[in-house]
């Protein structure tokens, strides 16, 4: 019973996580008019720039989230992450609401890499698939519920509400964590790991640590570049359909059927089979382009198989990693090749459009899944001859 409270709290302080990002997002219209004379690329910065403290940090916060202890690390990753959304509720300056946004990604990164980790510690072994897909979800199940019940919020009482609220999420989930999460035990120095530059090598030299991130940055540089794109190409009538319905097919897709998956067969051969029906689903989607029902049934099913390839990259971390201080490792890579997939495919995707309309979109995706799918196939050689 306490491991089901405690992977659920974990799963809620991801929730909290993935609002550092969606509060920015919901509240971007009153953040225009609070700081006017800094809008454009400046206002843009202020949601990026939580990204920007994973893409450089991420695997060194995996390292020192091993050396800390996730119990220790989290609970002042939440602390602070209530502090900073109390500070961004009265709308400070700009230069400290950027230094609000800079710290806020510091507790971002931490939560985000020990979530995972921690997950994988406290779920057996029978329910730890699902267990990992539970935590897969927390991004995309944030936005949709804020873009539902955030501007209700702000209506009624302007959007510092919706930060205090954020900050209150914080304190209930670091109080829950604080109750459940078992006491850290005292780290003890591993012979022969070198400083971090040296660790940061190991673990993306590893098979093991660096396989789920490698294969994660297909799904990421993927998935939220035509989320945020194909909506506003699709055929007159069908964009608002497709914008709501993928994150949501995706989601329920990974929790069911990509659950029930995870039980019959490993993870990273689950991650490849979602990359092969992506492909297929980018093949229907340019052969039915313009053909309205069609187009926005093929654009579900690449929802769908990119679903799966999400929850079941975090499920291939315990699978591939027995310690945990590995895991810390592979989750920090996750988030930081995360990110960099997250910041760079939607421009990329933008070109290809650009260049070649639903041909662009239809190379896209069918070279990051088969990049996917060989990277994967890359390291299993790997691990096999190890």
């Amino acid at each position: 019973m306490k491991a089901g409270l405690t992977i659920v709290a974990l799963w809620l302080a991801g929730l909290g996580a993935a609002a550092q990002f969606g509060k920015i997002s919901v509240a971007y219209p009153s953040l225009g008019a609070a700081y006017a004379g800094y809008e454009g690329v400046w206002l843009g910065l202020m949601v990026s720039v939580v990204g920007m403290v994973g893409l450089i940090f991420g695997t060194t916060a995996g390292l020192l989230v091993a050396r800390i202890g996730p119990r220790r690390a989290i609970l002042a990753a939440l602390v602070l992450g209530a502090a900073v959304s109390l500070v961004q509720s009265v709308f400070p300056p700009y230069p400290v609401m950027m230094l609000t946004r800079v710290l806020e990604g510091v507790s971002h990164l931490a939560i985000v890499v020990v979530g995972p980790t921690a997950i994988a510690a406290t779920a057996p072994p029978a329910r730890q698939g699902a267990a990992m897909t539970l935590w897969s979800s927390f991004f995309g199940l944030t936005y949709a519920v804020l873009f539902w019940l955030g501007p209700k919020l702000i209506e009624a009482a302007g959007a510092g509400a919706l930060f205090q609220a954020h900050a209150l999420w914080m304190l209930g989930c670091a109080a829950l964590l604080a109750t459940l999460m078992p006491t850290d035990r005292r780290a003890t120095a591993q012979p022969g790991q070198g400083g971090l530059l040296a660790q940061h090598v190991a673990i993306y030299a590893s098979p093991l640590t660096a396989a789920p991130a490698m294969g994660f940055v297909c799904y990421t540089v993927t998935y939220v570049a035509v989320l945020t794109l194909l909506p506003g190409l699709a055929s007159p009538g069908w964009g608002g359909f497709i914008g709501v319905a993928m994150p949501l097919v995706s989601i329920a897709v990974s929790l069911t059927l990509g659950v029930w998956l995870l039980g019959r067969m490993p993870a990273v051969r689950l991650v490849q089979a979602g990359f092969a029906l992506a492909v297929l689903g980018a093949l229907g989607l340019w052969l039915a382009w313009g053909q309205g029902a069609a187009e926005a049934g093929f654009a579900l099913v690449v929802a769908a198989a990119l679903g799966i390839v999400q929850g079941a990259s975090f499920a291939s971390i315990p699978q591939l990693n027995p310690r945990p201080e590995d895991r810390a490792g592979a989750a920090g890579a996750i988030a930081q090749l995360g990110n960099l997939g997250t910041t760079t495919g939607t421009p990329l995707l933008a070109f290809l459009v650009e260049q070649a309309g639903a041909s662009g979109l239809a190379l896209f995706v069918l070279g990051f899944s088969g990049l996917g799918i060989a990277i994967h196939a890359l390291q299993a050689r790997r691990r096999a001859s190890a």
